[in-house]
């Protein structure tokens, strides 16, 4: 049941009583920690790590490194779960399961309505616009043309207008980054990498820096923000040209198809067929020159063995690990994500991919081994989301429900078409869907003197009609919190924030999808507060840990206060997790 407290959060962030929430959000604990365990932990004090390693696995759904287990080595996935604390059993409990808003939620123990990156993006009412979660125009990157847009993101970002600059500035939380940055007064070493900007940014925090992939120039960047010059490592690396090794190469099985789950089931016409990559083994990743082959690189393995490869050089150059105040390391990996879109969960790309990433982990652990030693690195892995079959693939096993929804047509259809008639306008009424907001046209609103909050709730009232809705809950009910206490609406309510949302949230029915991404028709999208989209691993290994599995519920946001925990620091501002008792030894 929503607890009193969650309600009063969502009424006082509407009224901006800011000096009550932190004391409310201590009351906040979205899951039980009382319940059996089958960890067997002795009570003791852990030693303080001279690394934290948090890797963060964009879009591992939490039963895929056991579905693909057939495929695993030794040292990586394996590693953690045999020898460190498996929880089977963790979700997320907001209800938007994209990119920005599960990191933001690992780096900040909290939920989108505190730390307020409700979506990767959101239109901005001030402004005008839409804008992109971490764009800054204040600090530009660092390489020139980094930022030029190619048309080929497999996401709804390249919908907001471009501006040349990063930065963390709209995370409204600290982080555990920012924590450890505070306590050890700047002595820690704080770094995040990924191909993504998002996946860097969110988990380097406030106070630490930021490394991402430029597909644009095939190049690890970052903004003046965090730096006036790039490091002397940084130009060497990207002197070196890594990503061009690729040029000529292709994405090929890594063991013969008779090994795999899905071996003979390669064409699959349901798959996304990206130009110059193909849907069946080997996807070519272009000539030298060609200018999307960086782009393929990112929709591949070669990814997530690029970020390696820097992360690697990173950890050298920035002597971390090296002396007696804990450094942090966050690596983001991106490909299972992109994979995941273009190919779906249950495809044998997906199934290599997994195997791939799961020698890149054995490599990372077998170098943090060997620069630090494992005994003195907390080593936790997890994932932004989950991720969802395609429609295909299920009606292929009967589930004939399954299927895509055009939200272009939601303000042509012939309902809306009715209301617009009833409130007298003749223009757009619905001005855009940006996943997950419906945005009402407000002027033509406010210019027919009409009640926004009548419109709002007359609108989601029609679209509760539509089929493939599951739900549409106008943002007055979620300021007002009017709404009938059920599991999905709280997840709903966790994702308000009264400057970001939209008028209206749209949930759409388990396995019921959007695919249209900038014009590019992608098979699988996540996105949903249904189970395949919040279900992620979470394991700590290293330092020391004994090993165990945990079958009881937790929470991503429960990460974040256990670090702060483990080295006896307070938890991030806005945190509502709770520390994991088997990571302190209890």
């Amino acid at each position: 049941m929503l607890s009193k407290q969650e309600k009063s959060f969502i009424k006082m962030q509407s009224l901006a009583v800011w000096s009550m929430w932190l004391s409310l959000l201590m009351l906040l604990s979205c899951t039980p920690q009382d319940s059996a365990t089958t960890a067997k932990s002795e009570a003791s004090t852990p030693a303080k790590p001279k690394l934290i390693l948090q890797i963060t696995v964009d879009a591992l759904r939490g039963d895929l490194p056991r579905r693909y287990a057939h495929v695993l080595g030794d040292g990586g996935f394996r590693y953690l779960m045999e020898n460190g604390i498996d929880y089977t059993n963790a979700h997320y409990q907001h209800a938007n399961t994209e990119t920005i808003v599960g990191h933001a939620s690992l780096a900040t123990g909290s939920v989108p309505a505190a730390h307020g990156m409700v979506g990767n993006v959101w239109f901005d009412r001030e402004q005008g616009r839409l804008v992109y979660n971490i764009e800054d125009a204040r600090y530009h990157l660092l390489t020139a043309g980094a930022d030029v847009d190619k048309k080929t993101e497999i996401d709804p970002t390249q919908k907001a207008a471009k501006v040349d600059g990063r930065s963390p500035h709209a995370i409204l939380s600290s982080t555990f980054s920012d924590e450890l940055a505070v306590n050890f007064d700047g002595k820690s070493k704080i770094f995040a990498v990924s191909v993504k900007d998002r996946g860097a940014v969110s988990l380097a925090g406030h106070a630490g820096k930021a490394f991402w992939f430029s597909k644009s120039t095939g190049e690890f960047v970052t903004s003046t923000y965090y730096y006036k010059e790039y490091p002397q490592w940084v130009m060497a690396w990207n002197a070196r040209k890594p990503a061009s090794a690729y040029a000529g190469k292709a994405w090929e099985l890594m063991h013969p198809a008779s090994q795999y789950l899905f071996g003979d089931k390669d064409d699959r016409e349901y798959e996304t067929d990206f130009p110059g990559f193909g849907r069946t083994f080997p996807h070519t990743y272009g000539e030298a020159g060609d200018k999307y082959m960086t782009t393929r690189l990112t929709l591949s393995p070669a990814g997530d063995e690029l970020t390696l490869d820097f992360a690697k050089t990173l950890m050298d150059n920035e002597q971390l690990g090296q002396d007696e105040v804990p450094d942090y390391l966050a690596i983001s990996f991106s490909s299972t994500d992109y994979v995941g879109h273009i190919f779906g969960a249950s495809s044998l790309e997906s199934e290599d991919n997994i195997a791939r990433l799961d020698r890149t982990l054995a490599k990372l652990l077998a170098y943090v081994d060997k620069k630090v030693g494992l005994e003195n690195t907390l080593i936790v892995l997890s994932a932004d989301h989950g991720q969802p079959e395609i429609p295909g693939h299920l009606h292929e096993l009967g589930i004939e429900n399954a299927h895509y929804f055009d939200t272009k047509a939601l303000d042509k259809a012939p309902a809306i078409a009715a209301l617009k008639k009833q409130f007298g306008i003749g223009e757009e009424l619905i001005e855009a869907y940006f996943q997950p907001y419906i945005y009402l046209n407000q002027k033509i609103i406010r210019d027919k003197g009409l009640d926004q909050a009548a419109v709002e709730k007359t609108v989601a009232e029609e679209l509760m009609k539509f089929d493939g809705v599951a739900a549409a809950v106008s943002s007055t009910a979620l300021r007002t919190a009017s709404l009938p206490d059920t599991l999905l609406n709280r997840t709903i309510l966790r994702n308000f924030h009264s400057k970001r949302s939209g008028d209206i949230y749209l949930v759409f029915e388990p396995n019921v999808f959007i695919n249209d991404f900038d014009g590019l028709e992608v098979a699988s999208t996540h996105g949903s507060p249904w189970r395949y989209d919040t279900f992620v691993p979470v394991m700590f290994a290293g330092a020391g840990l004994q090993a165990g599995s945990v079958e009881r519920a937790i929470t991503p946001y429960d990460i974040a206060p256990t670090l702060s925990a483990y080295l006896g620091i307070k938890p991030p501002s806005a945190t509502v997790g709770n520390p994991l008792r088997e990571v302190l030894g209890h």
